[in-house]
Formats: C-alpha cells, sequence, structure tokens
C-alpha cells in the first residue's frame, strides 16, 4: 500500500470480511454517510446471506468463497482498507494475507492482533499500524469513561458491565465471550489506564429489547469530583461526534473513602480515594438492525471514524 492514501479526485477504496449483522451495518454507514470511502467489495461464506445479497442490489462486487476468493478478483489490487468483522479466530488468518501485501486492517474481532484502539483516546498513537484493534463493543463504550478519569486522577481499579439485547448478539459474538471479556479487560487497561480492571457482559433476553447499557465504577486518587465531572462529560461530548446516540444515562455519582471506610479492592487491597459511577447508554443510528443495536453502532462507528481519520491523518 502506498504510503500516503491517495485522496486526489477519488475516495479510498475500502473492502469488509464478514457479512453478517457487523458487516451489514458498517456497509450501510460506509454508503450512506462517508465522505472518504468507497467501499469496493463485501466478503463473505455463505452465498444465502443477507449482508451478500444487500451488497450485490448496491452494485457493490462480493465474495462468497471468503478472503481467499476476493484475492483473485480485480477489486482486490486497488483495496486499500480492510474491516475484519468476522471472528477472533478467523482474524489471524485474514490478518496475514492482508499486511503482507502492505494493506491496512481495522479489526472488528476481539483478536487484538494489532494494538487497541479507541479513536477518541488513542487513534494518533497508530497512525502507522498496520493493523489496528477495535477492542470490543462495551471497549469502545466504556473505555473513553476510564481514560476521562485517569486524565485528572490515577485510576487504581475500573470494573464495567456492559449489557446488550440478545438479538443484537450475532453467532460471532456469542462465540467470543471469553475474548470479549478478556480484550475489554485488557483494553481498560492499556488504553483506558486503569492499574487494573475487570469486565462483565450480559446479554439481556428482555422484550421488547432494551438499548445498550454500561455501567463504569473507577476508583480513582483523592481529587476534586467537580474535575472528574467535567472530565467524563467533556469526553462524552468527544464520542459523540462518532455515535450521536451515546450518553450519560443519569449524573455521574461519587462516593469518598478514607482511612475510617476504606474500599478493598480485589488483589489490591484497602483503598482510599474517589468512586465514580458512570451510568451510560447507546443508542444505535439503525442504518441496518434496530436502535437497540446500540453495541454494533458503536463498533462500526468507531471502526469507520478510524479508517476516515487515518485517511486524514496519513494524507
Amino acid at each position: 500500500m502506498r504510503d500516503k492514501f491517495c485522496l486526489i479526485m477519488s475516495k479510498v477504496k475500502c473492502a469488509i470480511i464478514g457479512s453478517g449483522n457487523i458487516g451489514t451495518d458498517l456497509m450501510l454507514k460506509i454508503i450512506n454517510t462517508s465522505e472518504s470511502l468507497a467501499l469496493n467489495g463485501v466478503i463473505g461464506i455463505d452465498p444465502e446471506s443477507e449482508g451478500l445479497a444487500m451488497a450485490k442490489s448496491h452494485n457493490i462486487s462480493i465474495s462468497a468463497s471468503g478472503l481467499h476468493g476476493f484475492m483473485e478478483m480485480e477489486e482486490y489490487q486497488d483495496t486499500e482498507i480492510f474491516f475484519d468483522a468476522t471472528s477472533a479466530g478467523a482474524h489471524k488468518n485474514h490478518n496475514d494475507l492482508i499486511v503482507k501485501d502492505g494493506k491496512q486492517m481495522i479489526d472488528l474481532t476481539p483478536a487484538a492482533i494489532g494494538p487497541y484502539c479507541v479513536p477518541v483516546v488513542n487513534l494518533t498513537e497508530h497512525l502507522k499500524e498496520k493493523n489496528v484493534n477495535m477492542v470490543t463493543c462495551g471497549g469502545q463504550a466504556t473505555i473513553p469513561m476510564v481514560a476521562a478519569v485517569n486524565q485528572v486522577s490515577s485510576v487504581k481499579y475500573a470494573e464495567i458491565v456492559a449489557s446488550v439485547s440478545s438479538k443484537s448478539a450475532g453467532p460471532g459474538t456469542r462465540a467470543n465471550i471469553d475474548e470479549f471479556t478478556q480484550t475489554t479487560k485488557l483494553g481498560l487497561e492499556k488504553v483506558g489506564g486503569a492499574d487494573r480492571a475487570k469486565a462483565i457482559i450480559v446479554l439481556n433476553p428482555a422484550e421488547p429489547p432494551l438499548l445498550m447499557r454500561n455501567t463504569v465504577f473507577t476508583l480513582c486518587d483523592a481529587v476534586d469530583q467537580q474535575l472528574v465531572k467535567e472530565s467524563i462529560e467533556a469526553m462524552v461530548e468527544r464520542v459523540q461526534s462518532y455515535v450521536p446516540g451515546y450518553r450519560l444515562k443519569q449524573e455521574v455519582q461519587f462516593e469518598r473513602f478514607g482511612s475510617n471506610n476504606p474500599c478493598l479492592i480485589p488483589g489490591y487491597g484497602e483503598f482510599e480515594g474517589l468512586k465514580a459511577s458512570i451510568f451510560l447508554e447507546v443508542e444505535g443510528a439503525g442504518h441496518y438492525l434496530p436502535t437497540y443495536a446500540g453495541n454494533l453502532d458503536i463498533m462500526t462507528s468507531a471502526a469507520m471514524g478510524t479508517a476516515q481519520e487515518l485517511i486524514k491523518l496519513n494524507s
């Protein structure tokens, strides 16, 4: 791939590996909203998949025989960016094939071969990376909050609970629950800045389906809680620049711990400082699945936003 993406006279060509829920939602986002990306192909393994049929209806080239099939098509040569929306297991093989040809990989699986990337937190650190990982939907929603707290006071421990509608969790998500929790935990530490972290995912079977909800608990050194509140609110606005349905569900709640009432952190010991409880809601844009699927929307929005920023910053 060229050192710089070519923006002269045309959009940068990209392709999506995976024609399931996430891949299809990303496809419609790129088609309908992107000013710098042109979708050059959608790749799947099920000839009867709805995603491939939808791509074909938009006159987008498709491969129903996986990435190997697409690599035999002429569209492969001028495709510069690939989004992988398959599974953690399949991603390693896809990455090996793509990166050797110098192309950019944006990974929406929990494989985490490349560095974790949360656009509002650390994108500029990874401009030269050929593979960037979008962590998980829970990570994209909660890591910015932990990072916001960490900007004003060192976060000793962070714990998040991501609750998503069961209907918005496809087979890929269900098959990667262990990878989800581990990748999200590591993202909270490596990108969010927490010394220690824990992540939990809940697939909520409620009817009618509920919007994605995320609860974030942070324990940080003693600091003026107004500074924490302002940092969180500023970070919410930054996320909203590419995920409009991202919002605080209620005011941030605070609790102080001192020598008379220390908090016990597993594996850490007694803690004295400030606890922040952050309650988030993510409403999807409804490009493919209904608006309750905010967990898909935040991943596809982050992936497309990352690609567009890479194009801008590398041009």
